[in-house]
C-alpha cells in the first residue's frame, strides 16, 4: 500500500513539475516579456510599456490579423464540408472495414506534416502531377499558377488538417442512436429534414470539437504557408515566428503570441458554454 502511494505521489507531482516547466513558466515569461521595451542592441530591456500592443492596432497588423482569420475561416468550412460526410461515410461501414478505413485516416500522423507539404509541391506545381494530368486530358492548355498563391496555402492547410476533423466527427457520430434516424424516416421525414432536424443537432458537439482543432492551427501554422505561399502569404503564425527569429524583437512577438492565446482562450470558452459536460466527456 505504501509503495502505491508513493507511485501516486510521484506520477502527479512529476504532472505538475511538467506544466510548471513546459507550460505555466513560457507562458509567464511571455506575459512579462510582451510589456517589455525593445532595443537594437538587447532583446529586451525592463522598462515597462504598452507600446508593443499599440502597434498591434496599426493597419498593417490589424490586415495580417484579419487575412488569417479570413484563411482559418475558409479552411475550417472546407475541412467541415469534406470531413463531415466522410465521417458520416464510415460510420456506416460494417466493423471490419470500418477500422480499417479509420487507419487510413491517422497514417498520415505517422509521416512528418512537412514532408507532406513539401509532397503537395510536387502535386501542384507548374509541371507537377495535377497540371499534367490535365494538359494531357485537354482540360488546359496552359499550367494553372497554384503554387505560391493562397489557394495552395488553403490546400495545404486543408490537407494537414482534414484528420482533426474526420476523427472527432467519426467519434462522435458511432455514439450517435440509429433509431432517432429510422423514427424520423417511419414518421415521414425526408433526407434533409433528417439530417437538419435530428443528426446535425445530435453531432454539434463533434462539429464544435473539430472547429476547435482546425481553426486555431490554420491561423497559427508558419511552414505551410511559408513553402505554399512565399512572400505573398503572410499570416499570422509567420508573423511571430520573423519577430522572435529574424527581427529579434521578443517583445512584440511575445505581445502578438499574447494576442492569439486570449482569442484560443476565447474560443474554448464559447466552446466549454456552448458544450453540454457529457457530450465533452463522449468524445
Amino acid at each position: 500500500m505504501h509503495k502505491d502511494n508513493v507511485f501516486k505521489y510521484l506520477t502527479i507531482n512529476s504532472v505538475y513539475l511538467w506544466l510548471i516547466l513546459f507550460s505555466i513558466c513560457p507562458l509567464t515569461l511571455v506575459v512579462i516579456c510582451s510589456f517589455l521595451q525593445h532595443t537594437p542592441d538587447q532583446l529586451f530591456v525592463w522598462k515597462f510599456t504598452l507600446a508593443n500592443y499599440k502597434t498591434l492596432l496599426t493597419p498593417i497588423y490589424l490586415k495580417v490579423f484579419w487575412r488569417s482569420l479570413q484563411l482559418a475561416f475558409w479552411v475550417t468550412v472546407l475541412c467541415l464540408i469534406i470531413g463531415y460526410p466522410f465521417a458520416y461515410f464510415l460510420t456506416q461501414l460494417p466493423s471490419k472495414i470500418k477500422g480499417l478505413m479509420a487507419l487510413f485516416v491517422i497514417i498520415p500522423f505517422w509521416t512528418s506534416s512537412l514532408l507532406r507539404s513539401y509532397a503537395i509541391i510536387t502535386i501542384i506545381q507548374a509541371h507537377g502531377l495535377l497540371n499534367t494530368f490535365l494538359i494531357k486530358i485537354g482540360v488546359i492548355d496552359q499550367p494553372l499558377q497554384l503554387l505560391y498563391t493562397n489557394t495552395a496555402v488553403i490546400i495545404g492547410l486543408v490537407y494537414n488538417l482534414l484528420p482533426f476533423v474526420v476523427l472527432p466527427l467519426f467519434s462522435n457520430m458511432e455514439k450517435l442512436d440509429r433509431r432517432l434516424i429510422d423514427a424520423a424516416r417511419d414518421l415521414g421525414a425526408n433526407g434533409p429534414t433528417t439530417f437538419l432536424r435530428i443528426i446535425l443537432p445530435l453531432t454539434k458537439s463533434g462539429i464544435y470539437s473539430a472547429i476547435m482543432l482546425t481553426f486555431l492551427p490554420a491561423m497559427t501554422l508558419f511552414y505551410i504557408p511559408d513553402l505554399l505561399g512565399g512572400a505573398k502569404s503572410l499570416l499570422l503564425g509567420n508573423v511571430i515566428q520573423t519577430q522572435f527569429l529574424s527581427a529579434e524583437n521578443w517583445p512584440l512577438g511575445s505581445a502578438l503570441s499574447l494576442t492569439l492565446t486570449v482569442v484560443m482562450s476565447l474560443l474554448l470558452w464559447f466552446y466549454f458554454r456552448s458544450t453540454p459536460r457529457s457530450e465533452r466527456e463522449a468524445l
